[in-house]
């Protein structure tokens, strides 16, 4: 079998062995939580609370799922408790093992996070200043960028650092997105690493032993489709279909982009290359974080903060 050590794309990276373990072990808090929320969360609670709950149910379910199928020997409980609580990757094998040598981040990447986190917070409560009334959709959309801004490229990128400086192996989540020249290269190395290495070692690895790499790779993009239906369709009560078509574009486009004629057009390289991943990524992604998910639940949540 192939192997491949993280980063890389989804057909690099399918083939990985994984420790021979029981194959039920830590799948039942990612079945039980979320049906628990979905079960139990009154019907007249605000939906991005919902939201936010689901979010957590299914980020809790995989980390259980990530840990308990990680057998490691001679770590110290305070590295799986800080595993479990206090660092949002999904590599445990690389967090909870000593490494070699982990190479400590530069003062310039604990300052750049901490500028994304600032920007980010200015940009989701100073989204209202600068958005003419009526316009919740532009309002909603700010508000996200915002959230992301202060989550995935401030706060995790800062516990990263802090875990590196301690020699753990917390390598950031996010790499650059903005510069990726390939889909395979944006969903394999830059976005958000965290729930790239777990649906590659649980989704697209005995997806692709079943179904061979094009189709294993398309059957991984669908499941996630059908994840993020359930964090963010279910919440806003309306759009389905619409990640779930998002995510069934991407895996087309990056089909799309290793055939021949992808090659033939320069994809995958190059500034043509950037500009088709850009245009993949921005232009279905309404059908992502659709209006119903906009109106009903971003800016709901703004507003329960006092950003808008």
């Amino acid at each position: 079998m192939k192997t491949c050590t993280p980063p890389g794309p989804p057909e690099v990276c399918a083939a990985a062995p994984v420790a021979s373990l029981e194959p039920w072990r830590g799948w039942a808090p990612l079945a039980v939580l979320p049906a628990a929320v979905l079960l139990l969360t009154p019907p007249d609670w605000p939906r991005w609370l919902l939201m936010w709950m689901l979010a957590f149910a299914v980020y809790a379910g995989c980390k259980w799922l990530t840990w308990r199928r990680t057998p490691v020997a001679g770590v110290p409980w305070r590295r799986h408790a800080g595993y479990l609580l206090a660092w949002p990757g999904m590599a445990a094998g690389a967090f909870l093992r000593s490494a070699p040598r982990v190479e400590p981040p530069a003062a310039r990447q604990w300052a750049s996070a901490a500028a994304e986190l600032l920007a980010g917070f200015a940009l989701f409560w100073g989204a209202a200043w600068i958005v003419p009334e009526g316009q919740e959709i532009v309002l909603g959309w700010l508000g996200m960028v915002g959230i992301v801004l202060i989550l995935h490229f401030g706060l995790f990128e800062l516990l990263s650092c802090a875990w590196r400086s301690a020699g753990v192996a917390a390598r950031p989540l996010m790499h650059r997105p903005l510069a990726a020249v390939r889909l395979s290269d944006f969903w394999g190395r830059r976005w958000n690493s965290a729930f790239r290495d777990l649906p590659h070692r649980f989704l697209f690895r005995p997806l692709t032993e079943r179904l061979g790499p094009r189709w294993g790779v398309v059957a991984g993009f669908v499941v996630s489709g059908l994840v993020h239906e359930l964090i963010i369709s279910v919440p806003a009560r309306g759009g389905y279909g619409g990640p779930t078509l998002y995510f069934g574009i991407q895996a087309a486009a990056l089909v799309g982009e290793r055939s021949r004629f992808g090659q033939s057009l320069g994809l995958g390289h190059g500034w043509r290359g950037w500009l088709a991943t850009m245009l993949a990524l921005a232009l279905p992604v309404w059908a992502l974080f659709h209006p119903p998910f906009v109106l009903t639940v971003v800016v709901p949540f703004m507003r329960a903060l006092g950003a808008a």
